[in-house]
């Protein structure tokens, strides 16, 4: 029963993020800075989370590294992806668009971690392709749609998935306390943002911080509070029970999406929803059948 409640609130947040990013770049807050703030403020309420565990759990830092490793490309690298590909293709869309990653997850894990094929994962595969084909035949879509959008949302998820596998073959047997998990991936996230933002931004970072970080709080704390959920919920349930809650993410980002902004603001149309309805199924089978 825990596992349920875990990866229903799992799915509902990670929707919620996408809009609460949407609505951090509508207020006018720095996209780059942003990428910094939410991991950081993630990290912030993860920690204060976790502290219990970090008291009394057994930690062996061996087992650790491959979640810094994970934090780096996910949610550090694909932070930058997600904001620009929330800001072109808007919330609904991209969520719906990185519901394909279990789609890359298993690609990747039939190439190289030599993974049984199975029957359901053609299935699963069918309905996330079935999914894309009826959000790219879209007649009507939003005037702040960019199709770059959807190229960035589309890395975004190849990320994810190359997270996943990254997390399978190093963690094969480990298995660190779920919070303290959490706490080093967002670490690692935070620090690999910060060093790519002061490498690379020109001007510095000092301007517009405060807007940014009051902006992007939501965000990142619906990103530390998802994370948790999902890493307690998969310690203590099925991946065939977990994942297919997990996965409506999508279809929670499309219902937020029209709530907040009106399903015109956003066009949410009977084929953006069949496709998002589309790719969770194909998504859940997949990590139904993992």
């Amino acid at each position: 029963m825990a596992a349920v409640l875990y990866a229903e609130l799992s799915g509902a947040l990670f929707g919620a993020l996408a809009v609460a990013v949407r609505q951090a770049l509508r207020s006018g807050a720095d996209r780059d800075l942003g990428a910094v703030v939410v991991p950081g403020v993630a990290l912030v309420v993860a920690l204060l989370v976790s502290v219990p565990s970090l008291a009394h759990d057994t930690i062996r830092f061996a087992d650790l590294w491959p979640f810094a490793l994970a934090g780096v490309l996910a949610p550090g690298a694909s932070q930058v992806l997600f904001i620009i590909a929330v800001r072109d293709a808007g919330p609904s869309r991209t969520s719906i668009l990185i519901g394909t990653a279990p789609l890359m997850s298993v690609g990747i894990a039939l190439a190289l971690l030599n993974e049984p094929l199975r029957p359901l994962l053609l299935v699963g595969t069918a309905l996330v392709v079935a999914g894309g084909v009826a959000l790219a035949r879209e007649r009507s879509r939003p005037e702040h749609f960019r199709v770059l959008g959807v190229a960035f949302a589309l890395a975004c998820a190849a990320l994810f998935a190359v997270r996943d596998n990254v997390v399978r073959w190093a963690a094969r047997g480990a298995h660190p306390p779920p919070l303290v998990a959490t706490d080093v991936s967002l670490a690692a996230a935070t620090a690999f943002m910060l060093a790519y933002l002061l490498a690379f931004r020109r001007g510095g970072i000092r301007n517009g911080v405060r807007h940014s970080v009051l902006a992007f709080a939501p965000a990142g704390i619906a990103l530390a509070v998802a994370y948790d959920c999902l890493l307690e919920a998969f310690d203590s349930g099925r991946v065939s029970i977990v994942a297919p809650l997990n996965a409506t993410q999508s279809l929670w980002a499309v219902l937020f999406s029209s709530l907040l902004y009106g399903r015109q603001a956003e066009l949410i149309g009977r084929r953006l929803v069949v496709a998002g309805a589309l790719i969770v199924a194909g998504a859940a089978v997949i990590g139904a059948v993992r």
